[in-house]
């Protein structure tokens, strides 16, 4: 279980990683298990039973639409966010899916896919089944999948050996594969290379360096893409909350007094928010975004390369693609240890995770040492333990869209604290990362990601 750069960043659609990627995933993998045994061949109709949390904020963040364009077919890396009101209209239409290389099949979303609100599936909160039916309501084909956070998907079989992950990392055919932050650090002494150096040539393994580089750059293009399209648009987000878009008003603002005496010391912070903003503006529109490592928490990161590049002294491509590297590799630990999936763990897992791997990408581009690398995620990590996921209305807008600000804001604090030291620090990123896994335990479900506590019950929807 080689955890890629590519795992860790992928490209999307809005507004959830869990709730809308995965979802979208799972349907088109039961598609691709239907059409290779052959079973598809005598179905007549599909159903999908929703779980847990995706049953509880499903509707807010777009499950089921979600559900609908993977039945039909599409890809989230691949969809046009253009043509999903047209197919789904269609669908709505024609209670009918035609997905290619398999017969129709009849699918009426209001009947045909269920928001269970009882328990939730064993293994994880964000659980689902796929049914295929034959015309006589017998069961031709079942499978449960899990939606585990960052766009990953998860058969039950898969989780029963989830147990086995690090140990597999461990095994893997690559030259550095560490599990943990403590085996990251001691194979870069004996190294003598950096941590992106080492996650580089991990990636080099399976792909040409050439092709790395290249995919690395085409990320950032996304993710600076997203910025664009969010400093430039206006209105009102969907939903039932009318949350205006607020980062074209800031960064109109913001460039109005660059070249003034007006700015203070601080407006740095205001970038930050703003990049940040921008990229979850779109994400909640539904908008193309790439999941770093998750939709919710998709603005810190390119809100602090965009910092790098913008704000710091000779930032350049290389230092993003050392950031990028460093930022993967924090992630890709935090995903073995612990989890990035806010039903799982609550918005520490999600922001949380993302302000330390932005961290730890922004000091290695600025030249910091391994351990100043390993300090600054910890940093980051360790001032969002305990944050809950309480989404108003079920909707990845308040305070998700705040909240990466301040993840970006926190994440360069942690970056320039560990850069001021040398390496050495009180709390090991490892132990904050268990930290993290035993808090998500203890948290109560109602804060994580059930819009069932916190700020989704104690604020009145207007």
């Amino acid at each position: 279980m080689f955890i890629s750069v590519f795992d860790v960043f992928k490209i999307g659609l809005g507004p959830s990683s869990s709730h809308t990627v995965g979802p979208m995933v799972a349907a088109a993998r039961f598609l691709d298990v239907i059409a290779a045994d052959g079973t598809a061949a005598g179905g007549d109709r599909m159903s999908v039973r929703l779980h847990g949390s995706l049953a509880f904020t499903g509707k807010g963040h777009a499950t089921d639409r979600a559900i609908c364009l993977g039945l039909m077919g599409a890809r989230p890396d691949t969809l046009d966010p253009e043509a999903v009101e047209p197919m789904l209209a269609q669908l709505e239409a024609a209670k009918l899916i035609e997905p290619p290389g398999l017969p129709p099949l009849a699918f009426d979303p209001q009947t045909d896919l269920v928001f269970d609100f009882g328990p939730a599936l064993p293994l994880h909160s964000n659980g689902m089944v796929f049914r295929l039916m034959d015309a006589g309501g017998g069961v031709r084909a079942e499978q449960t999948y899990y939606s585990i956070g960052g766009g990953f998907v998860a058969t039950p079989e898969d989780l029963g050996r989830a147990s086995e992950a690090v140990d597999r990392l461990a095994g893997q055919d690559v030259p550095f594969p560490f599990a943990s932050a403590a085996e990251m650090l001691a194979m870069g002494r004996a190294s003598g290379l950096s941590v992106a150096e080492m996650k580089r040539r991990n990636e080099c393994a399976t792909r040409a360096p050439e092709e790395v580089d290249a995919e690395l750059d085409r990320l950032w293009v996304a993710m600076d893409g997203c910025i664009e399209r969010g400093l430039a648009q206006e209105g009102v987000l969907p939903g039932r909350l009318k949350v205006k878009r607020r980062a074209k008003a800031i960064h109109d603002k913001l460039r109005a007094e660059a070249d003034t005496n007006l700015p203070m010391a601080h407006a740095v912070m205001d970038w930050l928010g703003v990049y940040a903003m921008a990229v979850n503006e779109e994400n909640a529109a539904g908008g193309r975004v790439v999941t770093a490592p998750t939709n919710g928490a998709a603005g810190v990161i390119p809100a602090v390369i965009r910092y790098y590049l913008h704000h710091c002294p000779h930032g350049d491509a290389a230092g993003v693609r050392r950031f990028l590297l460093t930022a993967a590799a924090i992630g890709g630990i935090i995903k073995a240890n612990a989890s990035i999936s806010g039903a799982e763990v609550g918005c520490q897992g999600e922001v949380g995770s993302a302000s330390a791997m932005a961290a730890a990408g922004l000091c290695a581009a600025l030249g910091g040492s391994n351990e100043q690398v390993e300090n600054a995620a910890e940093i980051a990590l360790e001032h969002h333990l305990g944050m809950t996921c309480d989404p108003i209305g079920g909707l990845v807008q308040v305070p998700c869209i705040e909240r990466n600000a301040l993840g970006a804001v926190k994440a360069v604090t942690a970056a320039s604290l560990a850069l001021r030291g040398d390496g050495t620090h009180f709390v090991p990123l490892d132990d904050c990362i268990e930290t993290m896994r035993q808090t998500g335990l203890d948290m109560a479900e109602k804060y994580k990601e059930t819009s069932t506590g916190g700020l989704a019950v104690n604020v009145v929807e207007c």
